[in-house]
């Protein structure tokens, strides 16, 4: 009889921790696939905003400070950064955000010296860094959301010890998304390449680009992967041949021109993204909206309340013009 009672307990502990394993697997589970099908993105088999002005468009902010951190500051908390940020992403999402951009290396404060890379000097990734950014990709996963997710950053690059580390980083990264199993993840290789603010020659030149795009393919065939040049919403031939989607940036973009920039680059037959713009208010609303109209993806980046320190994730509150302009566009059905 004591055998039979302990045989039962220990098939009850089986059972037990088969469900907490199911349960653990459930909670890690992906639940949003990004896609690229005809030209238009899509959440596993339907168009995003469907049946509204910005069908089958990624729109996009920019929260790249969202993981942020600065080996040189001790008054800073990393983590509560990064939960101040995913309490707020129903919120955005709310609003009609798609996507928000990430990156390994975060953008610019608003203050020069500071170290924040997820990389080594030899180009492993750094744990503690990286856990940050999968919980807020798990938390976009959640929301329905993707996320392009920067790799390289002006004025950071010098982390690196030589171009060798930026390619095994590189490599890291996508193997990375591949061990994560994230579906909702599109990879932007490097943020504006040729800034001045770039050391290594790779992230200087056009053929340093597509050398590291056709890695990052190589390494990851199924992973979309892109490239991002400057504000003044180019792409540069050779990148948007190996490219899968078209990054730009409008900072630098007055309002008139952003229907010749779209227009230009419809040639290549490839979804056009911008993930950088800098523009608030109506101006900002106003680049939304000529963005959708002529077809492209449109990226809000509210540089002084989203990524310069102290950094502020207030949702609908950063700028209700255009969050008012975005909601509009992406729930608004097409007449």
């Amino acid at each position: 009889m004591r055998k039979d009672s302990t045989s039962f307990l220990g098939l009850k502990w089986l059972v037990a921790m088969a469900i907490t394993l199911a349960s653990s697997q459930a909670t890690l589970a992906n639940e949003t696939r990004v896609i690229i099908r005809e030209g238009r993105w899509m959440l596993g088999d339907s168009a995003i905003n469907s049946g509204t002005p910005a069908e089958g468009l990624l729109m996009n902010v920019r929260m790249v400070n969202c993981t942020f951190e600065d080996l040189g500051r001790i008054d800073f908390d990393p983590e509560a950064n990064t939960n101040q940020f995913i309490a707020k992403i129903p919120e955005y999402k709310s609003q009609g955000v798609n996507a928000f951009t990430l990156c390994l290396q975060g953008g610019m404060p608003g203050y020069e010296g500071a170290i924040n890379s997820a990389f080594t000097a030899n180009g492993e990734l750094r744990t503690e860094y990286v856990r940050r950014v999968e919980r807020v990709i798990r938390a976009c996963d959640q929301q329905g959301l993707a996320v392009i997710l920067g790799c390289f950053y002006q004025r950071q690059d010098q982390q690196f010890q030589d171009e060798a580390a930026i390619r095994t980083a590189l490599v890291a990264v996508v193997r990375w998304i591949q061990k994560c199993q994230f579906t909702n993840v599109v990879l932007e290789v490097t943020n504006e390449y040729g800034h001045g603010g770039f050391d290594f020659q790779i992230f200087k030149t056009t053929e340093g680009q597509i050398e590291l795009i056709r890695l990052a393919k190589k390494t990851h065939p199924q992973l979309l992967v892109s490239t991002s040049g400057g504000g003044g919403g180019g792409v540069d031939e050779g990148v948007a041949r190996v490219c899968d989607f078209l990054l730009v940036h409008y900072n630098n973009t007055p309002l008139p021109k952003i229907p010749d920039r779209i227009a230009a680059l419809q040639k290549f037959g490839k979804p056009i993204v911008c993930n950088e713009d800098d523009k608030v208010g109506a101006d900002g609303a106003r680049a939304l909206e000529l963005s959708v109209r002529n077809g492209a993806s449109w990226g809000f980046m509210h540089e002084k309340q989203n990524q310069r320190f102290p950094f502020e994730f207030a949702g609908e509150q950063d700028d209700p013009v255009v969050y008012g302009k975005l909601k509009e566009l992406t729930t608004k059905s097409v007449p």
